[in-house]
């Protein structure tokens, strides 16, 4: 399981035209891309994280607090392409993604793990639409959290 995290002051999504969903003021965008394998162990791990992570700025201008210290909120967007393979010629293999039942559940898990660690707005797109994603990227700052390092932290 991968999710991309951007620290945003605003964004939203579109499906047809209409926005399904949308954050204003400090937040996360979390693209979460569900790949074969992956668990509800797996999803837990990544929300707790991406709650917990120290990515806003305090008053002197750290990155000292974290999205429950701010009180932001999340929008959260599928997206099974970050599973693609693209080391073997110059279109990517999807092979690794999950079955589309299997991630939407565990997208779907993911949401309510963050709503159950708190954050306060909890926003998504719609599963397997095709939508377009807005937002202001603050910093820029972006993380790429991936599954398979949670063993390794959880040992440190």
């Amino acid at each position: 399981m991968k999710a991309v995290l951007q620290r945003v002051s605003r964004a939203s999504v579109t499906v047809d035209g209409q926005i399904v969903g949308a954050i204003d003021g400090w937040g996360l965008m979390i693209l979460l891309g569900v790949e074969q394998g992956d668990t509800e162990k797996d999803s837990s791990y990544l929300a707790q994280k991406s709650t917990e992570l120290r990515i806003f700025n305090d008053q002197a201008g750290k990155m000292n607090l974290s999205l429950m210290d701010v009180e932001g909120g999340c929008l959260v967007v599928s997206q099974f392409t970050l599973a693609a393979d693209w080391r073997k010629g110059r279109r990517p293999g999807f092979s690794r993604a999950a079955a589309p039942a299997e991630g939407e559940r565990l997208y779907l898990h993911f949401v309510e793990q963050l709503k159950s660690l708190g954050v306060k707005k909890v926003e998504t797109g719609v599963f397997g639409a095709d939508m377009k994603v807005e937002l202001v990227n603050d910093g820029p700052v972006t993380m790429l959290l991936e599954n398979r390092f949670a063993e390794t932290d959880a040992q440190s």
